[in-house]
């Protein structure tokens, strides 16, 4: 999600996305679920491999194809893209693959490289240079020296859901899984052109934010109004946009919106992540029609599975948080696919999660491909190669 976008500047295709019936039966009551994708990627210069503040210019060029569905973001130098919502996989990935290769079109008209990491590789100076507009003065007056690592990027997920209630209820149920979501798409090691020890250092960094990091277990409607009162009135943040939670309602669009990703290295692992959200989701939905309450871990085992997540990513351990355990971090995923295969069967989505996930298991998430690029082109340099190549990749990137 754009940090500073409103709810008045908001694009009509996520203001309107619906829970919509598709055209093939799901489970008799229930539509198939949409769902739609944000994707924020980093310009660099071709030549030097370093950051470069040409996001007005790549975005005005690039909305002569996507219109609206393109924007800038906090610092210049990212780009944010946006899907329609869908109910089909296939039509999602086309999508999302004719945005990379657009704004990856209007950025080597300037000299340029657009990749999707979670943050920059190369070493930048802080703090960055800010986009014009005056609710991004307002934030950089208000939280400071946070600003500094904002060029960080995200992939947003958004499923449509009928109401708030809904929505709220379905992110309690959700809330366990972030671990297993963090490691998957772990693609995020270095920062200021160090390996940092860590998968997401994106994580880290989204969570010094007053409302960032795992959500709170929301008991009703009128609790969450409450918490969003209280934080504007507080200063904790500047409006309903600013609630940075990883997974929230939507303020601006009929749906549950999971925030937890890095920045994907390849259209093919946007399209797994999408497909295991909608899952998710719609497991949920099972379960809240069954009476199932929704496990409730602590806050602090919560925070400390998903610290574990983003630094061991797929190849380390990661927290059980029913056993308070250690476990190796892929069979958590393999656990939350077996528990998420009846949704995916009923989306038509078994097919491409089970490809998906082999491919992960056989190369490693965006973290483990971006040291192996380090390793095998010669350094820091060589990974940004590594990702301008696998940003617009005809089969959505090649694995290594």
């Amino acid at each position: 999600m754009t940090r500073e976008q409103s709810p008045q500047t908001s694009p009509e295709h996520l203001r309107s996305a619906p829970v919509a019936v598709a055209p093939q039966a799901g489970r008799v009551g229930r539509p198939l679920l949409t769902v739609g994708a944000e994707e924020e990627y980093l310009l660099v210069d071709r030549v030097t491999r370093e950051l470069r503040p040409e996001a007005p210019k790549v975005v005005a060029e690039a909305a002569a194809e996507l219109g609206d569905r393109v924007t800038t973001e906090i610092t210049s130098y990212q780009v944010e893209v946006r899907t329609d919502p869908h109910s089909g996989l296939d039509r999602f990935a086309e999508q999302i693959r004719s945005m990379r290769a657009a704004v990856a079109r209007a950025a080597a008209r300037h000299g340029l490289a657009a990749v999707s990491s979670g943050t920059p590789v190369l070493p930048q100076p802080l703090p960055p240079p800010l986009t014009e507009g005056d609710r991004y003065a307002r934030s950089a007056a208000a939280f400071g020296a946070l600003d500094d690592e904002q060029s960080i990027c995200a992939c947003h997920l958004h499923v449509g859901v009928p109401d708030l209630g809904t929505a709220l209820q379905v992110g309690n149920h959700l809330r366990h899984r972030l671990p297993a979501l963090i490691a998957l798409a772990a693609n995020s090691p270095f920062w200021q052109g160090r390996d940092t020890g860590y998968t997401s250092w994106r994580t880290m960094a989204w969570a010094r934010w007053p409302a960032a990091g795992p959500p709170p277990y929301i008991r009703s409607v009128a609790h969450f109004e409450g918490l969003v009162a209280d934080l504007i009135a507080t200063g904790g943040i500047l409006d309903r946009g600013g609630l940075y939670w990883d997974i929230r309602p939507s303020h601006h669009a009929p749906t549950l919106e999971v925030r937890v990703a890095d920045a994907t290295a390849t259209a093919r692992d946007t399209v797994l992540l999408a497909a295991i959200v909608r899952a998710l989701v719609d497991t949920a939905l099972t379960e809240i029609e069954a009476g199932r309450p929704a496990f409730e871990p602590s806050a602090e085992m919560l925070r400390a599975a998903c610290w574990r997540a983003a630094r061991d990513g797929l190849a380390g351990e990661a927290v059980d948080l029913r056993s308070h355990r250690l476990v190796p971090a892929a069979s958590l995923v393999e656990e939350l696919l077996t528990d998420l295969r009846p949704a995916l069967l009923r989306h038509g989505d078994l097919g491409t999660v089970t490809e998906g996930w082999a491919v992960l298991r056989a190369v490693g998430n965006g973290a483990d491909r971006q040291r192996a690029a380090h390793r095998e082109r010669g350094g820091l340099t060589g990974v940004v190669d590594h990702l301008a190549d696998t940003m617009t990749a005809a089969d959505g990137g090649p694995p290594g």
